[in-house]
């Protein structure tokens, strides 16, 4: 038997976002809910102080998510959303040419460098229900209806 121990996974945050604009371009609405290892939960809501369009909602509350983290200590983190635009041009897989845009992709990297470890995922809507219902509540929006399960066709 090794004296030396495995080393131990490290305490990973876990992190859902979500940005609204209504009407799209309009006003923009963050959600973001953080937990961290030792069952810590932060809730974000709030409208971002500029108007735009819903892949500006989605980055900003990314990042606005990423800030939090930080200051909360976090350095290793899962992050989920439901933005495939903002997931992929997070992670450097896709590029846009427009300014504002990729104004806030180059800060959205420039917070991810910050930790020591990011897994950044797509999860479908349905399964980033607190961030949305955060992002919508910032603009004063109901909650999204539940998708409904698909019907099944009787012979």
């Amino acid at each position: 038997m090794s004296d030396t121990a495995p080393p131990c996974p490290p305490a990973e945050w876990q992190i859902w976002f979500d940005g609204s604009a209504f009407p799209n371009p309009g006003r923009i609405g963050l959600g973001a809910v953080l937990r961290g290892p030792a069952g810590e939960r932060v809730d974000f809501s709030a409208m971002a102080a500029e108007g735009g369009c819903n892949n500006e909602a989605e980055l900003l509350a990314l990042g606005k998510a990423l800030e939090l983290a930080r200051e909360a200590g976090a350095r290793h983190l899962r992050v989920r959303g439901d933005s495939d635009f903002a997931v992929r041009h997070a992670r450097g897989d896709a590029h846009t040419k427009v300014a504002r845009l990729r104004s806030l992709v180059e800060h959205t990297r420039f917070l991810l460098d910050a930790f020591a470890s990011v897994q950044l995922e797509w999860v479908p809507r349905h399964r980033n229900p607190d961030a949305d219902r955060l992002s919508r509540a910032a603009l004063g929006l109901p909650d999204k209806p539940a998708a409904r399960p698909a019907s099944r066709k009787r012979r």
